[in-house]
């Protein structure tokens, strides 16, 4: 055989082989091959092509194993088990840009798959390699790593912490500065799973400078980019008073309300957890958006939107109006219970009516004219129903029965509160009678009115126990009137009545 022939026996075998993990890698992209490409026995093929001499070999075959371990945790735990994961560490530091893309998708791949596959990554020195990788002067390989490292920081706070302590905050941020807007979301979007975990790991973020660059993105033309802003600030706000405290120094406000009526609908979602994460910290905080006009942007948003994005804006109004009074009030005047009241006839799941009927009661329970707020709106009927319903959840039921039970307390609102004289249950009833005996020795008219609309008749009506705190507020209503009044209404009067005409006679 000529050496020419032998050169081309090489070449046709060197062919045959980046044929096959072409192939290999175009089949794994479909998730109904992967099971067959696994059971045909492909990973120590892929692996052992890993480490051809041709580099353009290696990289296919890096990316078709990182597309397996995509599909399913199972592909994952066999590219672990196969003892890939070292190797690809290893060449990271000496190989292209392309094998440095194809190695950080393998990790990514495998990592994003439970802790268990992240710890293998980090156990076998992946995470240091990946930061490395973020010193690269080629922005997709810093795209692919940074992505990786986000994959394995989102799962728990061990392991976001091993992200952390292998230096990658900083280059991440620096990683916020280049052009590249796809390698800015990613940035911003590992940067969000570091800072999700605890306020010490959101605090190391922060002290690399983080909220003043994430805080000049807000106003970006990429909705993608902005999402990522948008949940990163978020995460930060939400651990304490002092990380709030930073994200409103950067000036984050009013200027993210532009955002609430922005066409993406996860920007949106996302501002609206923001003012969510800061109003809920200090009243100060709350008074801040609501000085800057927060409040009646946040209801138009409630107004505009439908489903989950409501949850965070829902929740945003019931921590406004839990500090104090005076937000609640600002709350009502801002049409917030309205909206509310919409929010809760409009929403089918049970955890948005949860947070519905807890807002609620935040706004209603501080004095009477934040009840009646409430309780003009037509909202305690809705509250008891929602008690009353087997089909609520046990969170859902707990909570109307709170913020009833906390709005009755203080509603002197007559109209309001006589409709429960009929249908509230005993434990709810009791506050209901309760706000009769304060409300109608002050109020003559109230009186009147409680007699002729048959109130008067239903409380003689109800069973309480002696000694009971019902009975008492039962005797404090009747003190209120005059005895023969009492007598007229109480049950068995007429029989009464009838017994005394057997016995009379006339003159």
């Amino acid at each position: 055989m000529s050496q020419r022939q032998i050169i081309q026996v090489f070449e046709q075998y060197q062919k045959s082989r980046m044929h096959f993990v072409q192939t290999v890698a175009d089949l794994a992209t479909r998730p109904q091959n992967t099971e067959i490409l696994q059971n045909a026995g492909v990973m120590p093929m892929l692996h052992s092509l890993m480490l051809d001499t041709v580099p353009s070999i290696q990289q296919t075959a890096a990316l078709a194993l990182g597309r397996l371990a995509e599909h399913s945790d199972s592909l994952a735990e066999a590219v672990v088990k196969e003892d890939i994961l070292p190797q690809l560490v290893q060449s990271l530091a000496s190989q292209n840009r392309f094998y440095k893309k194809a190695a950080a998708f393998v990790l990514r791949a495998v990592a994003k798959h439970s802790p268990e596959l992240s710890k293998a990554v980090v156990d076998c020195g992946g995470v240091d390699a990946l930061v490395l990788c973020l010193e690269e002067f080629d922005p997709g390989v810093k795209e692919a790593a940074a992505w990786a490292l986000g994959c394995i920081a989102r799962h728990n706070a061990s392991l976001a912490q091993s992200v952390v302590e292998a230096g990658a905050a900083p280059l991440l941020v620096l990683c916020l500065l280049e052009p590249e807007m796809a390698l800015k979301r990613i940035a911003a979007s590992t940067l969000s799973d570091i800072c999700k975990h605890t306020p010490e790991l959101a605090q190391t973020v922060v002290d690399t400078g983080t909220i003043a660059h994430l805080a000049q993105m807000i106003l970006s033309r990429d909705a993608k980019l902005k999402r990522q802003v948008f949940s990163a600030l978020s995460q930060i706000s939400k651990h304490s008073i002092c990380l709030a405290e930073m994200v409103i120094e950067a000036e984050v406000f009013p200027a993210a309300f532009v955002s609430l009526k922005d066409p993406d609908e996860y920007v949106r979602k996302n501002v609206a957890t923001l003012m969510r994460e800061v109003a809920k910290q200090t009243p100060e905080l709350s008074q801040l958006i609501v000085n800057c006009g927060g409040l009646s942007k946040m209801i138009d948003y409630l107004g505009e939107s439908r489903g989950q994005p409501r949850l965070p804006g829902i929740m945003m109004l019931g921590y406004v109006a839990a500090h104090n009074e005076s937000l609640a009030m600002a709350v009502i005047l801002c049409k917030g219970v309205p909206q509310l009241a919409l929010c809760l006839s409009e929403e089918q799941e049970q955890i948005i009516k949860t947070a519905t009927v807890w807002s609620i009661g935040q706004i209603g329970h501080h004095t009477p004219e934040h009840a009646k707020a409430v309780a003009t709106a037509g909202l305690l009927p809705k509250l008891l129903e929602l008690y009353m319903d087997a089909s609520s959840s046990e969170d859902l039921q707990a909570k109307s029965k709170k913020a009833l039970e906390n709005i009755l307390k203080k509603c002197s609102y007559i109209p309001a509160l006589e409709p429960f004289l009929y249908d509230a249950p005993s434990n709810i009833l009791k506050h209901v009678v309760c706000q009769f005996s304060k409300v109608l020795p002050h109020d003559s008219k109230a009186r009147r009115l409680f007699v002729t609309s048959g109130g008067l008749k239903k409380v003689q009506e109800i069973d309480a126990e002696p000694g009971s705190a019902l009975q008492e507020y039962i005797k404090a209503i009747n003190s209120c009137f005059p005895e023969e009044i009492v007598r007229y209404y109480s049950p068995g009067y007429s029989e009464v009545l009838l017994q005394q005409l057997d016995t009379y006679q006339p003159a």
